[in-house]
């Protein structure tokens, strides 16, 4: 399962979902969608967070629960 951080990290900066989504221009709800895990963002969002964020894309993304071999 994909998880992240991007609650944290939005904390962090002080940004509201609102803020994030006109950062990297999308919608609040997908910000709520990716931060539920209800949404894989494409690598092109997932690159635009992170450089939003200014931490790579791992530290942003991970997964948890899967046999990964």
């Amino acid at each position: 399962m994909l998880k992240n951080r991007v609650r944290e990290l939005r904390a962090r900066f002080r940004f509201t979902q609102q803020d994030l989504a006109d950062n990297i221009k999308v919608s609040r709800q997908t910000i709520g969608l990716i931060e539920k895990g209800d949404y894989a963002p494409s690598i092109t969002l997932a690159l635009k967070m992170a450089e939003v964020f200014q931490v790579s894309v791992e530290e942003i993304f991970y997964l948890e629960g899967e046999d990964l071999c």
